[in-house]
This record gives C-alpha cells, sequence and structure tokens, in this order.
C-alpha cells in the first residue's frame, strides 16, 4: 500500500509544483463538498455508461481494430511458452522491493485505497483536476473490471503455474488457475498509470509514471503468474477505455475543462513476428 502512496503523492505534488491545477476554492464547507460529491458521483456513472455501450456505435473501421487485437493476440501466443521460459528464469535475479511494489500496486485493495486518498485530496481542496484525474481512474477502472471479470470465468485460460501449456482452456471455470487470461494487475496498474501520466505534457514526466506501471505486468510474468498475451491484451485494454472515457469527458466539458491543443501520446497495440508490444509515440 506503501508504494501506491507514493506514487499518489508524486502525482500530486508535481502538479502544484508544475501549476496544472486548477485554483482551489476556498469555499470548502460541508454543503459544498456534497454538491461535488454528486457531481462527481453522476459524471462516474455517465462515464462507465459510455464506456460500456461505446461498441453500439462502433464503426467498419473499429470493429476491424478489434479484429486485428483479437488476430494479433491469437498469433502472439504461439510465442507465450517460450517467453514464459525465459521470464521465469529472470525470477532469482529480480529485486524483491520491485517484485512486492508490482504485486501490491496491481492488487486491487491497495490500487482503490490509493485512489480513494488521491480522490479525497481532490474533493476536500477542491482540486478540479485531481477530481477528474480520479473520476477517470475510476471509471476506467470499473469498466475494465467488468470487462477482465466475465473474460477471467468465460474464457478459462490456464495460468503458466499449472502447467498445462499456454493454449489449455476450461470455459467457465471458477478456478483461480483458470483466470490467467487477462491479467487483472495490468489493467489496474496500467489504468492508473495511463490516467495519470495523460495529465502531464513532459515527456519525461509520462516516461517516469509509465515506467511504473509497467512493473506489475514485468513482475507477474517474472513470477510466472500470467503468459505474455495476457498482460499485452490487458495493457491494450486499458489504454483503450481511458483514452474512451477521458474523450467522453472532455467531449461534455466536465469540470470546466476542455481537451489542450498539445501533442499527447498515441498509443497503437503492435504484433508482429519482430515486434510485440503497446508502442507510444510523442
Amino acid at each position: 500500500m506503501k508504494y501506491i502512496l507514493i506514487l499518489v503523492f508524486i502525482f500530486i505534488g508535481y502538479s502544484r509544483a508544475n501549476g496544472q491545477e486548477l485554483p482551489a476554492n476556498i469555499n470548502s464547507d460541508s454543503s459544498n463538498t456534497w454538491q461535488h460529491l454528486k457531481y462527481d458521483f453522476n459524471t462516474t456513472w455517465k462515464s462507465v455508461k459510455y464506456s460500456i455501450t461505446r461498441p453500439l456505435d462502433w464503426k467498419g473501421k473499429d470493429y476491424a481494430k478489434l479484429g486485428t487485437i483479437v488476430v494479433g493476440t491469437m498469433a502472439l501466443s504461439l510465442t507465450d511458452e517460450g517467453f514464459n521460459d525465459f521470464a521465469t528464469r529472470q525470477n532469482d535475479d529480480f529485486p524483491k522491493v520491485v517484485r512486492d511494489f508490482g504485486w501490491y500496486f496491481g492488487s486491487p485493495q491497495n490500487y482503490f485505497m490509493a485512489n480513494a486518498g488521491l480522490y479525497g485530496f481532490g474533493l476536500f481542496t477542491n482540486n478540479q483536476k485531481v477530481r477528474r484525474t480520479s473520476v477517470l481512474i475510476i471509471s476506467s477502472s470499473i469498466t475494465t473490471g467488468l470487462i477482465q471479470s466475465l473474460t477471467k470465468s468465460t474464457i478459462g485460460r490456464a495460468r503458466p503455474t499449472q502447467n498445462l501449456g499456454a493454449h489449455e482452456f476450461n470455459l467457465l471455470s471458477s478456478q483461480g488457475g483458470f483466470h490467467s487470461f487477462p491479467s487483472g494487475h495490468t489493467i489496474l496498474s496500467v489504468t492508473m498509470a495511463h490516467s495519470i501520466a495523460k495529465q502531464f505534457d513532459n515527456v519525461w514526466t509520462k516516461t517516469g509514471i509509465y515506467t511504473v506501471g509497467a512493473i506489475p505486468p514485468i513482475s507477474r510474468l517474472i513470477a510466472g503468474a500470467h503468459w505474455l498475451t495476457d498482460v499485452i491484451f490487458s495493457a491494450a485494454l486499458s489504454i483503450i477505455v481511458v483514452d474512451s472515457i477521458d474523450n467522453f469527458l472532455y467531449k461534455k466539458e466536465t469540470y470546466g475543462l476542455r481537451k489542450p491543443k498539445s501533442t499527447k501520446v498515441s498509443w497503437n497495440l503492435s504484433l508482429s513476428p519482430n515486434k510485440i508490444g503497446v508502442v507510444g509515440t510523442f
């Protein structure tokens, strides 16, 4: 838990130091706070509703992108077993403190407690930027969490620790050993990292935040808890959902904020024989 709080405080501190927040409203009485709480709850609800129903408005190109991700993931799965052997051999040389951070950062209870602390800071200081960021995180987490829960139990993919191979499935399984796809730790860590990184324009700041967000996926691979495609698909899902909700919030001009004209990071899933991963273009 302490590791996640460090990241949250870094975000708050850096934001204040660089003047990237809206001025706090000194009127912080209980009635004002209650109105903000209701506004945030309503915004979260609308964001989740929008993201879940978004496929109803998809066009041909959207289905083409989905098809590319599915086919690419299936093709990449051919490398899962070989990559798992390589990753797990690094376990003894991987620093324990980094492994611990990876587990704690992606653990649901710690994750939501940290975001509750972030939101509480934004609410009681009337910091619109922090409130919006926290709403973006929780809305995206709810959406990806629903998708993750449904997919895990429906697909029932065996974890590497089951020693059954990368293509063993037990559909509709309730056993944790068959809940490998997708990776919950990856979804939560990438969702928070991407949501926070979007608030900054500085390339090095973004790089630092994404580096921290990448620790849980890497640690889960080294621990042999997930296949490579579990992690890659989860990262892509988180980025897509966060970007979708972020655009929705800007479109509705929530918190009085409009989408900045400065260049943002463009993310694309890259799956080919000699290139694997989620590529960000600054």
